[in-house]
Order: C-alpha cells, then sequence, then structure tokens
C-alpha cells in the first residue's frame, strides 16, 4: 500500500452518522466533522478534499456492515481505501491522551495512526468485495442455525410433553433426519402413528428414504406401547408437530443453498482455499481471519 497522500481521512463509522477526521502531511487537521450515513454527503467530502488537496487515503475501523457504504462510494470517487484492525485500533488509542470514548477523537487517532503507522493498516481491495459477501452468507446461516436449534428443542418439548418414550427414540440428531422429520409431517405424532400401524408405517417409510427404516419404525412402535395414556394437550400438540417439522425441513434446505453459495464465491479465493484446507477451518472462520489479516503481504515471515 502506498504511504504517501495528501490527506489522511479517517472515519470512525457509525449507523446513521459518521465522524470523519482528515489529517495533512504534517498531521494537522484539515477536516473534522460529523457526515450523515448518505452517498452525498460522503462523496461531497472525499471529492472536495480531492480537489482541494490531492490524493486522499480513506480509513474506516470496519469495512463491512455499517462501513460498506463509505467503503463503496471511496472506491466509485477513486481514493484508496484501507481498514484499521480492531485490535490495533485499541493498542493505538492507548498511546494518545485521553480516557473519554467520543466519535471525534475516534476518528482521529484512526487517521493519525495511519499516517503515522501505516503497517498497521489492513488493504480493502477487491477480494474484499468476495470477503464482505461471504461474511454476509456465513451471518445468515449463522442466524438459521439458532433458529434450527430453537425449533428443535420446541419439537423436543412437545414430544416430551405428549409422550416421553417416543422422544427418547429421537434423541440427539436423529430428529433432524429427513425420513423423521417427513414421518412427523404425515403422521403428526402418536395418535397418527397409532391410526397409521406399523405395517403401513413401515411401507410408507421404505418409499421414502434408501436405507431400511424397520429398526427405526420399531423402536417408535415399541416407544408407543410404553403408554397407553393420552395427555392433556395432545390433540393441539399433534396439530403443531408437524409445523415445526416443515419448519426444520426448510431450515436445513435453506443452510444447504448459502453453504453451496459460500463454496462457489470460496472458489474463487486462492487463500481461502488453503485456510479452509486446514482441519477445523471452515468458510465462515477462513472469511474472518482475511477480513483481519487481508492478503498476507504486510507479514513478512511465516
Amino acid at each position: 500500500m502506498n504511504t504517501e497522500y495528501d490527506v489522511w481521512f479517517g472515519l470512525d463509522v457509525g449507523k446513521t452518522s459518521h465522524h470523519g477526521c482528515g489529517l495533512d502531511p504534517a498531521g494537522e487537521r484539515v477536516f473534522d466533522h460529523e457526515l450523515a450515513q448518505d452517498e452525498t454527503a460522503l462523496r461531497d467530502v472525499i471529492t472536495r478534499l480531492q480537489d482541494g488537496f490531492g490524493r486522499v487515503l480513506v480509513i474506516v475501523d470496519q469495512p463491512n456492515t455499517i462501513g460498506a457504504l463509505p467503503v463503496a462510494v471511496a472506491r466509485d470517487c477513486g481514493a484508496d481505501i484501507a481498514y484499521l484492525p480492531g485490535l490495533a485500533m485499541r493498542k493505538a488509542a492507548d498511546l494518545y491522551p485521553g480516557q473519554a470514548k467520543t466519535d471525534a477523537r475516534d476518528a482521529f487517532i484512526i487517521a493519525d495512526t495511519a499516517r503515522t503507522m501505516p503497517h498497521t493498516l489492513r488493504s480493502v481491495d477487491r477480494e474484499s468485495v468476495v470477503l464482505a459477501n461471504l461474511k454476509v452468507l456465513a451471518g445468515t446461516d449463522e442466524d438459521l442455525a439458532h433458529d434450527t436449534t430453537r425449533v428443535i428443542n420446541r419439537l423436543r418439548s412437545l414430544l416430551l410433553q405428549i409422550h416421553p418414550a417416543l422422544e427418547r427414540v429421537f434423541k440427539g440428531t436423529v430428529v433432524t433426519r429427513t425420513i423423521v422429520l417427513d414421518l412427523l409431517i404425515r403422521y403428526r405424532g402418536p395418535a397418527g402413528l397409532r391410526t397409521a400401524g406399523k405395517s403401513g408405517v413401515k411401507r410408507w417409510a421404505k418409499n421414502h428414504t434408501r436405507k431400511d427404516p424397520s429398526a427405526l419404525i420399531d423402536a417408535i412402535f415399541d416407544a408407543l406401547a410404553e403408554q397407553t395414556v393420552t395427555v392433556p394437550g395432545s390433540e393441539a400438540s399433534e396439530s403443531v408437530v408437524p409445523r415445526h417439522a416443515a419448519r426444520i425441513k426448510a431450515l436445513k434446505a435453506e443452510r444447504k443453498e448459502i453453504e453451496a453459495e459460500a463454496e462457489e464465491l470460496a472458489d474463487s479465493l486462492p487463500l481461502l482455499q488453503v485456510l479452509t484446507s486446514m482441519p477445523g477451518v471452515g468458510v465462515k472462520t477462513a472469511s474472518q481471519i482475511l477480513l483481519a489479516a487481508g492478503d498476507f503481504n504486510t507479514f513478512k515471515t511465516a
């Protein structure tokens, strides 16, 4: 990254507004104001700095989410862009007087750190667009994973309430198997399963799974035989159970779609492929590493 600039423009980004601080090579402020979180305001400041002083380096404290618009506008204006990681920002802040955390102080620290310690910066290049997309997908997948866990817990709670023995059959990840979810969608619960009968359920199951479902069906009907009473709330529960099962199935399908999209994006980043080849490192973790470390050009040795 070229360190010869006429203005180092630090942006402490926020949800509705940012604070911008521009420093010249001598460290004098040439701009120090709050900016709205919109394209017009950002473009106006960056172009004025370019017209008035020359080459501008825009530095943000986060290049994604609320910092995505400033990065996009700066790139469109032809300005260079850099990212000051949070850890470097916190360490740099200790070198400046005062303890109060204000947007104006943070913007100045971002700009001055970039001016005096350019080695702390990470580049925000075109590959970061891919990483930003991966981060969105990873975040969405994480949300879906939480949603899946919540729905699974609700389903287990319902089954435990109306038929504990049947809930025990679906221990661990058994309840998320496609054949189990389809079975619960079709037969709804204990009453529906008893009505269909073991032989009827087996015939249906054999046409809906590649593996032999006999052991699972036998375990289900053995559990059903352990309880002869009908627990209050069973009727309502059996109308809700298939809804939860259908929701889990839909969430699993969404996560598979996102995984496929993430893998397609990852194919365009050689470094990401290297990281994901390591044991225990998935696309999400590898993306976060690259977002923090950049393209590794700033590391002199392994």
